[in-house]
């Protein structure tokens, strides 16, 4: 049986109490995957072949607010302050995901939302920006939801935005069913204060191709792609191990592998999809060098060229002096 969004949105919605007020405003923080969300079972419904698993940055997302039109003729949506028009993709997305809630065909919206990391250049905003936007709509609509109802409604409009409803680890079920309703992120409860992650920001300019894009690529026409699912999920125990004993080595040491893994698949496909940029491979270099000469550092990547540094507040001294450019965030305060 063939499940389109509507169908779910209607699961989880179509019981629901409707108390509508006149705004409502929501935030959310972006998620760096620790384990790769990359290959959909079902993209419709964004469904992914395998779990992963993630960690919030706290103080870098997005921030949503969603205010009803009266009297409206069509919806309106500002992204940092700037009006789109409804040729671009940016728009129609979201447009979308308002579908998915709009009670009558009359209700039309304004969304204002503000991301303070760049928008489409591999920095998980889209995550942040559809989690953002599921919590405004369920708030300016009325409607009181749990929290796996809410992680579905914003994984259908982009898949990684499930686990940005959590802060902290978060594990995204990837689930069995095929509508989609035992696929949800849930938090993992542990607290690591001394974990600090580096955002390296080489290139802000949004990707030629799309996360969608890249992963459909890869899925088709990588062969290594196959041997994906089986990784991820070796990857993902040990993560969890890493996590509960907060052994940093094999936590930094299996992200870094998992990032390879998936950028490997990508170089695999044809024709061949790179997102790396020469300052990308410039920064792996300075990484692996650091670690011959006894500094713990590692590194992950989305699909987009920047670089994101994990390491502990021990050594964050050393890896200001070594990349002045570098964001530090503590992840857990």
């Amino acid at each position: 049986m063939t499940f389109f969004r509507t169908d779910i949105a209607q699961k989880i919605l179509g019981g629901c109490e409707y108390r509508p007020v006149e705004r409502f405003e929501a935030s959310a923080s972006v998620n760096i995957a620790l384990c790769k969300y990359w290959g959909k079972r079902d993209s419709q419904l964004n469904l992914p072949v395998n779990d992963s698993l993630s960690v919030a940055l706290p103080g870098k997302g997005t921030r949503t607010r969603v205010t009803r039109l009266l009297g409206g003729t069509k919806d309106e949506v500002f992204l940092n302050e700037r009006l789109t028009q409804e040729t671009e993709s940016f728009y129609r997305r979201v447009v979308d995901h308002l579908d998915l809630f709009r009670r009558d065909a009359g209700d039309y919206f304004r969304v204002d939302t503000v991301n303070s990391v760049a928008t489409a250049a591999g920095l998980a905003s889209s995550a942040s920006g559809f989690a953002a936007l599921t919590r405004a709509m369920a708030g300016v609509q009325g409607v009181s939801l749990d929290d796996d109802a809410l992680s579905i409604l914003a994984r259908l409009g982009s898949g990684s935005a499930c686990r940005s409803m959590y802060d902290g680890f978060v594990r995204w079920y990837k689930g069995g069913r095929e509508d989609g309703m035992d696929s949800f992120a849930k938090p993992l409860r542990n607290v690591w204060r001394c974990l600090r992650l580096g955002v390296l920001t080489l290139n802000a300019a949004v990707k030629k191709t799309s996360s969608r894009e890249g992963m459909a690529h890869t899925v088709e026409t990588a062969s290594l792609y196959n041997a994906w699912p089986l990784q991820a999920e070796r990857d993902i125990v040990a993560l969890e191990q890493a996590v509960t004993t907060q052994n940093f080595e094999q936590l930094g040491a299996t992200a870094e592998h998992n990032a390879m893994a998936m950028h490997a698949t990508m170089m695999a496909s044809w024709p061949p999809l790179l997102y790396w940029v020469p300052e990308s491979v410039a920064v792996m270099q300075k990484v692996w060098q650091l670690r011959e000469d006894g500094v713990p550092v590692y590194f992950t990547m989305d699909a987009g060229p920047n670089v994101k540094l994990l390491f502990e507040s021990r050594v964050e001294h050393v890896i200001r002096q070594v990349f002045s450019d570098v964001e530090v965030i503590q992840l857990f305060s």
